[in-house]
Formats: C-alpha cells, structure tokens, sequence
C-alpha cells in the first residue's frame, strides 16, 4: 500500500476518465476520496471500495457509474483503498501487499503503520463530511449470492440491506473493519457482491451505486422480506497449517485438503456428517473456531472420522473460499445460523 495520504479530488468530467476500469484505477496517485457533488449539499453519504486489492466489482461498478455523469441526491464520497495492492501485477490479485497488513483489520487505534494511518484519515475524511450512512462493497472468493453484513440490527440498517440483498447477517465478532469503527456515527453496512471477476457481481456494485446515490431519502424500514442470520463463528487454519482444495483425498503436500467445490454449501443448512476435506495427519487437528466471546469451538463445530474432517453440528457456512491464499491470510468461512425472531 502506498504510504502517501489520502488524496482528495473532486469528480472529473465523465469524458475525461479512463476508458476502462483497470486505466481508471492507474490514474489514481494513492488511495482516494472522490467527491461527486449531489444536489443536495449539505449532506452526503460514503461508498467504500477496494479495502482489499482482490475484490473489484465496486472499483468497476464506481468507474461506469462515474462515466454515465451521475447526479446524486447528496454528495457521494467515493472512497478507493487498497491502491497499490490492486495494481501489483497481474491486477486485482493481492488481498494486500506481501509483509502489509489487511487494510479492513486495521480500524481501530492504535492506528499503526501505513496502513493504520489509512484508516484512521478515512475515518477522519467520514467524520469531518457528516455522512449520513455508508456502504462498503466487497467480493468473496467463493460462491456466494449478494449480501449484507451489518454490526446493528435496526430499521435504518435493514432498510439499507433491503435495498440491494436479500439476506442479512448481524456480525459481533471483533476484527476491527471499517462498519465496526462507525457503527455509532451513522447507519454502515458491508454489501458482498459475489466472486471477484463475475461480471454479476459487478452489476450488482453498479446497482449498488444507482439505487445508493439517487434516493433524495433512505428508507427507515424495508422494503422486502430478509434472510437474517447472526452469531457467526469465524473458522480459520491453525498457525502453520498447510491447506490444498482438491478431490479425492488428502494430498501430501497439505495439512489439510478440502473439497474442490466447498463453497457449494454457501448459505445452506448444512448437517452433522457433512464432509469437509481430508487429514494428512488424523492426529493433528487443524482448525480454530472463534465467535464474539473468542473461545474456540472448532471441536463443537468440526469432528475427525477415519481421516476425514466433518462437521459435528448444525450449521449455515457464509464465504466458503475455495482459495489456498485467502484460506491462509483470512479464514476458510463463516459459520451462522438462523434468527428466529425478527427485530
């Protein structure tokens, strides 16, 4: 990531930008807030992208909605974060730069390194313009339908997801993201689009972006049904723990081998018994299991039998990767279940 300071421009004239998304991100002298004034100038509203370098669609869906010359209601703040990690070759390939820290891990003090410095002008740049709400676009690296992550379950928050998902997760985990830092300042959710590199993901930032910008007025309850699924546990690799994705059983370069089309079960109710992947070693247990209280639980969720790893209780993964690298820098999913009551 660039140590350089958040830059701050005004929108340029739609025939003046890049022809295409890649040369619009090249443009860019660092990480960027770019302002479109809405009609409406006292007030604005904040849609974030590229907290991590691999996830696309909300760079591609800001860059055809900047060239279409939008007028928004409020002013828009643009934010684009992970500058340089999303133009190290090949492109929209590194999470974040090798020996940086994960961008979207990192706001809350104490506000280290270049990367904590970042988010805390971010969170300043917020602040200072008085946003009203915030949505931050992300991908996942497996399948996924879109989504909405929220810290609060309230009626602004819902209404915000009902704009662009049909299901909502409230996440207490502590990982120090941008929604968890401005929880109390306004109404902010994360909305994952899908994969990274589906042209409909992409779309589905774009729209995003159209329905986010062009309502004089958010909506103060839903407008549809939603899915709402809390108390997530996030599952990740022990420290050291080699993982491989393939079929079959376990490869002997792996600790772990889990199968190839995992991410199947994205968003399904999934039973004890279900396989997971395969154990090199049955005897070395490779998962950590961590929900709001931090205690781990892999072995209330996961069980060994004859070398393979199952899950032991009902479950609904979310963000099931089928990615070696983000296995290793992030986690392997989330695992949620159902609210009984809605709010």
């Amino acid at each position: 990531m660039s140590r350089a300071p958040l830059h701050r421009i005004e929108a340029p004239p739609p025939d003046s930008l890049p022809a295409t998304p890649e040369a619009f991100l090249a443009s860019l002298h660092g990480p960027t807030l770019l302002r479109v004034p809405g009609r409406d100038r006292s007030r604005a509203r904040a849609f974030t992208t590229l907290l991590h370098g691999n996830e696309p669609s909300g760079l591609r869906g800001l860059h055809g909605w900047l060239r279409d010359g939008p007028e928004p209601a409020v002013d828009a703040l643009c934010l684009v974060g992970s500058v340089a990690a999303a133009r190290a070759g090949p492109g929209f390939a590194h999470r974040m730069l090798p020996g940086e820290r994960d961008l979207n891990r990192c706001f809350h003090p104490p506000f280290l390194e270049a990367e904590g410095a970042l988010a805390e002008a971010m969170l300043a740049a917020l602040r200072d313009a008085g946003c009203e709400a915030l949505v931050d676009v992300h991908n996942n690296t497996g399948h996924n339908p879109p989504y909405a992550v929220a810290t609060r379950i309230d009626p602004e928050r819902l209404a915000l997801a009902a704009l662009f998902a049909e299901r909502f997760i409230h996440c207490d985990l502590h990982l120090g993201t941008l929604i968890e830092a401005t929880e109390g300042d306004f109404p902010g959710l994360t909305l994952e689009c899908g994969r990274a590199g589906d042209p409909a993901a992409d779309a589905t930032a774009r729209a995003v972006l159209d329905a986010f910008f062009a309502t004089p007025e958010l909506p103060t309850k839903p407008g549809r049904h939603l899915v709402i699924l809390h108390e997530p546990v996030r599952v990740c690799l022990r420290d050291g723990v080699r993982v491989a994705f393939g079929e079959g059983g376990p490869r002997p370069d792996a600790d772990l081998t889990v199968a190839g089309d995992i991410d199947r079960h994205n968003f399904q109710a999934v039973a004890p018994g279900t396989p997971v992947g395969w154990l090199r070693d049955p005897a070395s247990w490779p998962l950590e299991a961590h929900g709001a209280n931090g205690s781990d639980v892999s072995r209330e969720f996961f069980r060994e039998r004859e070398g393979r790893l199952e899950i032991a209780r009902d479950l609904v993964p979310i963000m099931m990767t089928t990615d070696s690298d983000v296995a290793s820098a992030d986690c392997l999913f989330y695992a949620v279940r159902p609210r009984d009551v809605e709010p």
